[in-house]
Order: structure tokens, then sequence, then C-alpha cells
């Protein structure tokens, strides 16, 4: 009997068709409402309007058309799950940034992970401020930074990720081991995305799924540039 992937619930965001596209952020915030969420993203200039996903894409299409694509989509979508909210940016970054992740995470507790087709994908874990671990997906999980780079170690164990560099005892002359590189390397690049979120669902206990976009959500500005 084999056993069920862990991965499953969150390959759409790797395969193509997914209504975020290549590049978004989304962000995991406890024990903060949907509104306190907008408030910081906005610098305390706005606590969200309600609306849906559609709009939310349509306000990130128009700033990024309007803006050169710069500065991403410039806009923020929040909904709550259990005691966690949902902080969704559509063709952003700003949540993983280092200097603009330790704002948000005063006081509180955010898991952040980025989709960048065209740059770096990233995840970042703050608590109160400071970046707690931290890694780029697309890389390797055991090259972490933080203040305690290891603090997800036991969740990634259980997600099967390498937390170490791996041992490569193999001759690297031999045409099977390269071909067997290449193909873990392969395994690895499709994997990387859906294993970020499902260490976010370990931590969080908040899978994101496909229906959560089908959610009632605030929405509002970003004022980081």
């Amino acid at each position: 009997m084999t056993s069920p992937d862990p991965l499953a619930p969150f390959r759409w965001l790797h395969d193509g068709g997914s209504p975020l596209d290549d590049i978004f952020t989304v962000a995991f915030f406890r024990r903060l409402d949907p509104s306190e969420v907008v408030r910081r993203f906005s610098r305390g200039e706005d606590h969200g309007q309600e609306s849906d996903f559609a709009r939310l894409m349509d306000q990130a299409t128009e700033f990024s058309i309007k803006t050169g694509g710069g500065y991403g989509g410039g806009t923020v979508g929040v909904l709550q799950v259990g005691e966690w909210s949902v902080a969704i940016e559509p063709m952003g970054w700003m949540a993983t940034l280092h200097d603009v992740l330790p704002e948000l995470s005063r006081d509180c507790e955010v898991l952040a992970i980025t989709r960048h087709g065209y740059a770096e994908d990233s995840l970042r874990y703050a608590i109160d401020g400071t970046i707690v671990t931290g890694y780029n997906p697309l890389r390797c999980p055991y090259l972490r930074h933080g203040s305690e780079p290891d603090r997800l170690n036991r969740f990634m164990r259980e997600l099967g990720m390498a937390v170490n560099s791996r041992d490569d005892e193999n001759d690297r002359d031999d045409e099977y081991d390269w071909e067997d590189e290449d193909d873990r390397a392969e395994s690895d690049y499709v994997s990387a995305l859906p294993s970020a979120f499902a260490l976010a669902a370990k931590l969080t206990q908040v899978r994101f799924i496909p229906e959560i976009l089908d959610r009632p959500m605030l929405v509002g500005p970003i004022a980081y540039r």
C-alpha cells in the first residue's frame, strides 16, 4: 500500500494554469485579523474593502500595467482561515523582502512564500520583527538563513526535504550517475514550490488549495515599493 503524496494538494501551484500565474506571494499571519493585515501592508492607510479574488486580480493587473510591472501588483487580498490570516499578493513579492517582512511581523508570526517565475522564489518565517529561518525553494532547502535556521527542520524531514547537504559518493564521470543527477534535479524543481506550501501547512494547519480563492476577502493597497 503506497502512502499518499503529501505534496498533492499543492501541486496546482507549480502546474500550468494556476490563476495566480508565475508571480505571487502568499503570507500566513498568526492571530491577526484580515483588517489588521491590510493595515500593515498599507502602512496604516487602509483597512481593506470587501471583495473577491477576481477583483483582487483586476486591481493588481491594473496597478502592474500602470507602473510598468516593477513594483509588483500593489494590492493584497486577505482572508481568515482558523487562527491565521492568509494574505495573497498577485504579481507581488513584498512580504518576503528582508526589509519588509520584519515590519509586517511585529508582535506576530508570519510565514511567507514567493513564487517569481523570472527571478527567485523565497520562503521566509519571521517572529516579532526577526527572520527566524528561510531558504530559496528552487535552490537547496539545506542552504537556510536566519536567526534559527533549523527551526522548521522537523517538519522538513517529515516531508522528505533535505535539511543537510547531500553526500554524493558516486563517481561523477559515470554516465549513469549524471543521468540520475539530472532526474533528481528535475524532481526537486517540480516539487520545490509544493514542498514550500506543504511546509507552511505543517506549521499553520492551513492548506493553500484552490478553493481558498473562492472565499470573500478584504482587499487593500500595498504601500511598500
